[in-house]
C-alpha cells in the first residue's frame, strides 16, 4: 500500500476512534454537555486528564492565553474541538498554505491538527497557537484566528513519542525552523498548586525518552 494511502487511512481511524490519536480514549476529562463528543480534551501526561487545555477566563479573544485548568462538565473554558473534522496529513496543509515548505518536507508524511475553541460547542474562529510567525524558546500559547498560516497547526510527532504511541505523542508546532530540536507543546508547574500555567513551546527535550511534560494526549469528550 502506497505510503499516502497508509497515512489516509491512518486518517480515518482518527476520525473513528476518537481525539487526535488511533489508541482507545483514556478516561477523558469532561467537556460541557453542549459540545459532548465534538470537544477534544487535551491533557499533558503528567498530570492528566482531570486538568485539560483551556482558554483564561473564557475570553475568545486573540492574544488569550491558553492554559492548564482543572475539567468539568460545566466550564466550557476547556471546550475544543478539530475544525477540520479530523487530522490531516502536513502536505494537506501545505497544499491549503498553511505550513511553510521546509516543514513539508521534514513532516509531509505526518499527520497535524488545528484544535478551535468552541465553548459550548460554538466555534470562534479561533485556535490555540503561538503569536510569531516563527516559533521560539518559552512562548506562550495564545488564541489566534485558525485562518493563521503555521502558527495554528500541531504536528502529531509520533517518531519522538515512547513505545506506548500513540497514548501520548509531542505536539510540534508547525512554525519551527528547528528540525533537530523542534518546538513542542510543554507545561511547567502542576496545575493544582500553580493557578493557571500557560502551556509555552520548547525545544523537544531527550528524545526518544521525551519528558511527561512534553506528552499529550486529546481523546473525545464524552458523549451528550
Amino acid at each position: 500500500m502506497p505510503i499516502k494511502t497508509k497515512v489516509l487511512a491512518a486518517a480515518a481511524a482518527l476520525t473513528v476512534a476518537g481525539g487526535l490519536s488511533t489508541a482507545a480514549p483514556l478516561s477523558a476529562a469532561a467537556s460541557t454537555t453542549q459540545c459532548g463528543t465534538a470537544c477534544v480534551q487535551i491533557f499533558s501526561k503528567l498530570y492528566g486528564p482531570g486538568f485539560v487545555e483551556s482558554v483564561f477566563e473564557g475570553i475568545a479573544a486573540a492574544g488569550q492565553p491558553t492554559i492548564v485548568h482543572r475539567a468539568s462538565s460545566s466550564d466550557p473554558t476547556g471546550d475544543f474541538i478539530n475544525p477540520l473534522g479530523h487530522p490531516l496529513l502536513v502536505s494537506d496543509f501545505y497544499a491549503m498554505g498553511m505550513v511553510s515548505a521546509a516543514v513539508n518536507a521534514h513532516y509531509g508524511s505526518e499527520l497535524a491538527v488545528q484544535v478551535e475553541y468552541a465553548p459550548d460547542g460554538q466555534g470562534t474562529g479561533l485556535c490555540s497557537a503561538v503569536a510569531a510567525t516563527v516559533a521560539y524558546q518559552n512562548e506562550g500559547l495564545t488564541l489566534q484566528p485558525c485562518s493563521t498560516p503555521g502558527t495554528t497547526v500541531f504536528i502529531l510527532d509520533k517518531d519522538d513519542a515512547p513505545a506506548a504511541w500513540p497514548a501520548y505523542f509531542p505536539l510540534v508546532s508547525a512554525s519551527t525552523t528547528d528540525f533537530t530540536r523542534p518546538f513542542t507543546m510543554t507545561l511547567h508547574g502542576d496545575p493544582a498548586s500553580k493557578p493557571f500555567p500557560q502551556i509555552t513551546l520548547q525545544h523537544l527535550h531527550g528524545s526518544p525518552d521525551v519528558p511527561d511534560n512534553q506528552l499529550w494526549q486529546a481523546p473525545h469528550g464524552p458523549a451528550n
